[in-house]
């Protein structure tokens, strides 16, 4: 309350109150990665679309002014994706009632053809300021902005993705990434010019790039965000990361007005919901209120919605039912504090595991590329697809010792953390890596080394471009990702996963 008094007062100051004021509700969402079902974290379900349904339903029923939008990612993180490559997420989301969605870097996994079926499948627009396409199909389809109405008013949302799109998915040639300050800002005085003078930035940058953002900007109102998948305001959950900020965070912006930024977690497991009080100018005069809504098992079921997730469930089933194995521990995709994950770590071995008769003495995953944790006791091949997710096949790489430390040193460098095999460690000191061990032996620079990455890695993703670079002997073994975890898991049952340093950072 203290917030919301104190934010009240700032914004209101010298400021005379129009006659008709409107207040309107927004509920968002972000980085659902495909969660259709609700996501067991330590045994208890959070998330999925008949409980967000649900809580749709008693949001509009009281809130009058209300939108709902989606800060993209909607596609890749479990069966469902690989089956239906985003279209019960199409069906589900217009059962939803989304006024507008942005467009996540996950959405190109599958490239512009896939995004294109789910742009043409959805109800509502999918937009962006900062991405132009010469894709006959695509290309037509992507906005910079929209406008929606509600109590009779205009409201202007302008859509942004990362740049590092190029970099983390499959755009392909035809998809140009521009600046997204200089794409927003010409967008939002596009919008102004017409006399809308509410703008809402619905973007897919992440939390940090969104603060740092919002003070370059003028006449922006409110900040709806996703990519980073940051917790705000969440409170302290057995399984979930720590809140990473305050609902909202207040930044100013170039104008000098307060700017809440919010963001909604990830997979469905909160929905976020902020009131604000508009004046007849268009500035946000007070947050009423705001809160991050924790979709637990306290939150019901819809019964429509959950039929509908019946229909697209009943195909697929049977094979993500079907069990692989048991772990004897909780295997967390998070890194510890040295820097390991342990699922990484599992992945990692999976793949030298599936290489090693072509010669591989280590293997390397991207941490981008390890997408769930495991729970302790049965392990189902639709755990292991949700961990998997991305349709990767092992590429074996022949590197000189040199090339392998470059690759290590890019890895911490563009955040593409590269996680090494059973044998092989290094430590990270000042942002640098040392002390590299490959196959149990000293890191020798002259020396060629036969490794293993997924494909996304080795053909420069996440700014590896010292791989991309390599000039050895390159193999793509043509073995997916997901059969290759799910031989490993299947051949050490029970999984017994523990730490081992293979990162330490000092």
């Amino acid at each position: 309350m203290r917030l919301f008094a104190a934010l009240s007062l700032a914004l209101c100051s010298g400021l005379s109150f129009a006659d008709k004021p409107i207040d309107i509700t927004f509920l968002h969402l972000n980085d659902l990665h495909a969660h259709v079902e609700s996501t067991m974290i330590r045994k208890k379900p959070y998330g999925g679309y008949a409980r967000l349904a649900t809580l749709v339903k008693r949001e509009r029923a009281a809130n009058k002014n209300l939108l709902l939008l989606n800060a993209g990612d909607t596609f890749q993180g479990t069966i469902y994706f690989n089956v239906y490559e985003g279209l019960a997420d199409a069906a589900a989301l217009n059962s939803l009632g989304v006024d507008a969605a942005t467009i996540g870097n996950h959405e190109f996994d599958h490239g512009p053809a896939a995004l294109a079926a789910y742009m043409q499948a959805v109800d509502f627009p999918v937009i962006s300021s900062n991405i132009t396409s010469s894709d006959s199909v695509f290309g037509p389809l992507v906005k910079p902005s929209t406008v929606l109405m509600v109590g009779g008013e205009r409201i202007g949302v302008v859509g942004a993705t990362t740049p590092d799109t190029s970099n983390i998915s499959q755009p392909g040639p035809t998809v140009q990434f521009a600046n997204v300050q200089g794409s927003v800002q010409r967008e939002i005085d596009k919008l102004t010019g017409q006399g809308i003078n509410k703008i809402v930035l619905l973007t897919h940058i992440g939390y940090e790039e969104d603060q740092a953002l919002v003070p370059k900007l003028r006449g922006v109102d409110l900040v709806i965000g996703g990519h980073s998948h940051s917790p705000l305001g969440t409170p302290t959950i057995d399984g979930w990361r720590n809140a990473e900020g305050p609902y909202p965070t207040l930044v100013k912006n170039a104008d000098g007005d307060i700017v809440p930024i919010v963001q909604g977690y990830e997979w469905g497991k909160v929905m976020g919901e902020i009131k604000l009080s508009f004046n007849a100018r268009g500035k946000v005069v007070k947050v009423v209120a705001a809160r991050p809504i924790v979709v637990d098992e306290t939150v019901p079921e819809d019964r429509q919605m959950k039929a509908l997730v019946a229909a697209f469930q009943k195909p697929i089933a049977a094979q993500a039912n079907a069990q692989i194995g048991t772990t004897v521990n909780a295997v967390p995709k998070e890194a510890n504090a040295s820097g390991e994950s342990l699922m990484a770590n599992v992945i990692a071995d999976a793949m030298l595991a599936a290489t090693e008769k072509m010669g591989a003495v280590a293997a390397f995953v991207n941490s981008g590329g390890v997408r769930g944790s495991l729970e302790q006791g049965k392990v189902t091949y639709g755990n292991l697809i949700s961990i998997a997710p991305f349709g990767n096949t092992l590429v074996v790489l022949d590197l000189t010792g040199a090339e392998l430390l470059g690759s290590l040193h890019e890895g911490e460098g563009t955040g593409g953390q590269l996680n090494p095999s059973h044998g092989t460690s290094y430590k990270v000191v000042g942002g640098k890596v040392t002390g590299v061990i490959v196959a149990g032996q000293a890191l020798d620079t002259s020396k060629i080394y036969r490794v293993s990455f997924y494909n996304f890695t080795a053909n420069g993703g996440d700014k590896h471009v010292v791989l991309q670079n390599a000039k050895g002997r390159r193999v793509d073994t043509g073995l997916l990702d997901i059969d290759v975890l799910t031989d490993y898991v299947r051949g050490h049952v029970p999984l017994d996963v523990q730490a081992e340093g293979r990162i330490l950072r000092g």
